[in-house]
Order: C-alpha cells, then structure tokens, then sequence
C-alpha cells in the first residue's frame, strides 16, 4: 500500500473513532485542518506543558494540526466559559482541571457555563500533584517548622494561589484549618505569577503543582517543605509527603480531562479518546510526564468520564460548602 492510501486509511479510522493506528503512519500536512486546544492557565504551567505535548502528539494519529489558546482567569472558569459558547464541531476542546469543573461552580457567585450540562467529557489524562514551597530565608525546612512559626508569628506570613477556587487555593486553606494558622492568602492569575513573588522573597510561601516548582527547587531558588501525595515523588524523593509530617490524609492533587462542548457527536469524542489514549500513554510521553510530576491517569471510556465529573462536583460541592469559602 502507499504511504497515500496508509494516510487516507489512518483518516478513516480515526473519523470511525476507533483511533487505532501507528503515528509514525500519519503525518499532518501543510493545509490539514486545525484543532484548537484552551487551556485556563497562562503559558508555562503544568497544564499547559501537557497541552502542548497533547497538541504535538495528536497530529500523527489524527492527521489535524492543533493549536493551545491560552485563556487565564477565575481559576479556568473564564476558559470554560469560552468552550460552552465553541461550536460542537470538534475545532474546539479543552484541557481542563478538577477546580473550573467540580469546585468553582459551586465557589463563585456566577461561572458562565453548567459543568454538568454544557460539555461532552472525552477522558482523564493525568493527576498533577502539588508541593508546599517557600522563600529560601524562611526560618523553617519542614511543615512541623512551619507551623510552629506561624503560631509565633500570626498573621505574618503569606501564601500565594493559582487563584481562588484553584486547588492550590482550597488545599492550602485546609491545610491552614487542621494546623490552626492564620496566614494570608493571596491569589494571583495563575502559578507562574504567584512563584515569580515567592522567588522574589514578596510572598512567603505556595502550594503549586509539583512541575511549576521543581525548576525553582532543583536550582535553590525555593525550598520545598512537603508534597500533598500519598507517597513521595520520584521526582522530589527527599521531600516528605504533608500528610506523613503530622497531616494524615493532607491531599493536594488535581486531576486533568479532555472536554468538547456539548452535543458534539459521539463518533468523533470516541475518536478524540482513542487518539488520546494511544498517544499518551507511549513510553516516552509517559517518561516524560513523570519527569514534569504529572501521574498518567486515564479513563476507561467517555462514559466513565462523564460518570467521574458527576461524582466530583457532588463530592467538591460539599468540600466548598464546608469551607465556607464564597467568591463574587
């Protein structure tokens, strides 16, 4: 067969949705459709470095070219707002995150977009974890030191957030609640803007996922104080984990899913899903991932990710209700 006909072959099969190919068959050509990808989060952070692997991937098995729009503000809901108003054609979708989904609808006054309404879920991609890191002058190496200096010092330290209603937001304010601390919180458009200050020595510490702080941690310019996983990661193995430094069952994770706005055909979300999967989950995008501390995480099928973001904005309905944490 030749290459064409391997190339019209591999376009049929991703249009039927069965998204079994070999990416090494199909190449996007000059002129090949193109697929947006947005993202809520400003250029740089681990969503973003995933979408972008995502978008450079996906053209060997689709045979599309795919672009990021980055689209930051209110922790993904104005991202999310944009997808709910795209055409159901598959030119748009989204990478999003567990906040714009499951906790800020419930968080914010208004979020332009129903999350259990407006969108077809295509599946998980991955899990990011998030690490408590400070300015390398605070007085305190471990969150038992931390806490101890908070209680001596109320009110003088500060934490930065991806912005309210993000999980470095809420995990932080959970974790302040069980340790009984009072430290400010300040949110900012995303985590590159809030490190940039906790660099700068302007903010005292932030909670953020593990890929935006490692750089900063591996050349000195934080200190890492505990990692909100189960067990500690690879990728920071000395760092131990919040919850075994006295916060048993501390959690600080977000998960990742492939969004398209609702009524997009069906054929085409199990096609998008396939293409997903394959690509993703090879051994060097896997390596990768790990390596930027993002845990591959997938689902079974579309249905099953539809059944997760039912389960998550229930359960991060009453998380939100507990907190007591109300946005304009």
């Amino acid at each position: 067969m030749t290459n064409a006909g391997i190339n019209r072959r591999t376009m049929v099969l991703a249009t039927a949705g069965m998204g079994v190919v070999d990416p090494l068959q199909a190449e996007p050509t000059k002129g090949a459709p193109v697929a947006k990808i947005i993202v809520g989060f400003p250029a740089g952070q681990a969503t973003d470095i995933l979408a972008r692997m995502l978008a450079d991937k996906l053209p060997a098995v689709t045979g599309k070219n795919y672009i990021v729009d980055n689209k930051p503000g209110q922790g993904g809901s104005l991202a999310m707002g944009a997808l709910a108003k795209s055409p159901a054609d598959g030119s748009v979708m989204m990478l999003t995150h567990m906040s714009a989904v499951a906790t800020n609808p419930h968080m914010y006054k208004s979020v332009p977009y129903d999350s259990l309404k407006d969108f077809e879920p295509v599946g998980l991609l991955g899990d990011l974890p998030f690490v408590l890191v400070c300015h390398p002058s605070m007085p305190f190496n471990n969150v038992e030191q931390l806490v101890r200096y908070a209680k001596d010092n109320p009110k003088k330290l500060t934490n930065a957030s991806s912005g309210n209603g993000t999980v470095s937001h809420l995990a932080m304010e959970d974790l302040k609640s069980r340790a009984g601390v009072e430290i400010l919180h300040v949110p900012y458009k995303g985590s590159g803007p809030g490190l940039t200050d906790v660099v700068a020595g302007q903010v005292s510490l932030a909670l953020e996922t593990a890929a935006a702080v490692q750089p900063f941690v591996q050349s000195g310019r934080l200190k890492a104080l505990g990692a909100g996983t189960t067990k500690r990661l690879s990728m920071m193995p000395n760092v131990p984990t919040i919850a075994e430094q006295g916060f048993e069952d501390f959690s600080a994770v977000t998960w990742l899913m492939l969004l398209y706005p609702a009524t997009t055909d069906k054929q085409l979300v199990a096609g998008t899903f396939g293409a997903m999967n394959k690509t993703m989950q090879t051994p060097d995008v896997d390596a990768r991932m790990r390596q930027i501390g993002a845990l591959p995480r997938f689902s079974a099928s579309p249905a099953e990710a539809a059944a997760f973001v039912q389960s998550e904005y229930a359960k991060w309905g009453k998380a939100v209700r507990r907190s007591g944490v109300r946005l304009d």
